[in-house]
């Protein structure tokens, strides 16, 4: 039995909007019809992927496994797509997707010299995004900050990068140049505590809150600091970062007893453009750890 990409798309529009309702609105079909496509679905993978009740519609375990495994899937069919088309026209594009404090101008510039037959374009990204740009085909190559999807990506690490905690310049430590995340344990950190094994603060959030529940993270990094700004909590990012999002309501203090976070190149596994190992090489040689 193989999936049908139409029926996961109808299924994840389904798992993101928590309505049949809604997700028939938003993919322009009727609700009657969508119920019907996603219990073909479920016919198909002889589960159950939701649960339906006056309350709403909430996912089964089942289809929170499929969801996982389904978005990364679309993103994947999207980039064939993209890369198909790419493939078609007369110039080879070669996109680098890169992120706050990592300086890739250099390396940019060299590579063009190296391969003067590409057409190279350069796109920003964020850590909460690397992952969809790779998988998507937005990007043929991507300056990450490790932990990624294992099993997905050639990884190409480059240099660990120390970490910082942004606090209120209100905050007492807001003096000081390093606090140790010990010292933090009345704090409230604004993001995922897996993105800081070493926590051991407050974390009233739940890391896996339906979308549009209140007790979901801050959406993105901005909306954090202006959280951190308001004195409600802090906020641990790479160094790299803090100058990037400078502001004057916000100290950046170096973090002690947290692990750095690793800078790498990745791009899926199964690419062979051979332009991609040029890339690499050349990154590992302008960004790596220099010879012992």
């Amino acid at each position: 039995m193989d999936l049908d990409i139409r029926r996961m798309r109808y299924f994840v529009a389904v798992a993101e909007e928590c309505s049949f309702v809604r997700a028939a609105s938003r993919l322009y079909m009727t609700q009657p019809a969508l119920s019907r496509q996603i219990r073909a679905l479920e016919e198909d993978l002889d589960v159950v992927l939701f649960l339906r009740d006056r309350q709403g519609t909430v996912l089964t375990r089942a289809g929170h496994q499929l969801l996982e495994d389904a978005r990364p899937m679309l993103a994947m069919a999207q980039a064939v797509q993209q890369r198909v088309r790419t493939a078609n026209r007369e110039v080879n594009q070669f996109t680098i997707g890169f992120m706050p404090g990592v300086i890739v101008t250099p390396i940019v510039r060299e590579f063009a010299r190296m391969a003067p037959q590409l057409d190279i374009d350069v796109v920003h990204t964020s850590v909460t995004d690397q992952v969809d740009f790779l998988l998507d085909g937005r990007v043929d190559v991507c300056y990450v900050r490790l932990p990624l999807p294992e099993g997905m990506f050639e990884v190409v690490p480059l240099f660990p990068e120390p970490r910082v905690v942004a606090l209120s310049s209100e905050h007492p430590f807001a003096e000081l140049k390093a606090v140790h995340v010990e010292d933090l344990r009345d704090m409230t950190l604004l993001q995922d505590p897996r993105d800081v094994p070493e926590w051991r603060g407050r974390v009233p959030l739940d890391p896996v809150a339906p979308p549009g529940d209140a007790g979901r993270f801050p959406a993105t990094i901005e909306e954090c600091l202006q959280t951190v700004a308001f004195g409600s909590g802090c906020y641990v990012m790479p160094a790299g970062m803090a100058g990037f999002y400078r502001r004057d309501d916000v100290v950046y203090l170096t973090l002690e007893g947290v692990a750095p976070r690793m800078v790498a190149l990745a791009y899926s596994k199964h690419r062979t453009m051979p332009e991609l190992l040029q890339f690499a090489e050349l990154s590992r040689r302008m960004l790596g750890p220099g010879p012992d």
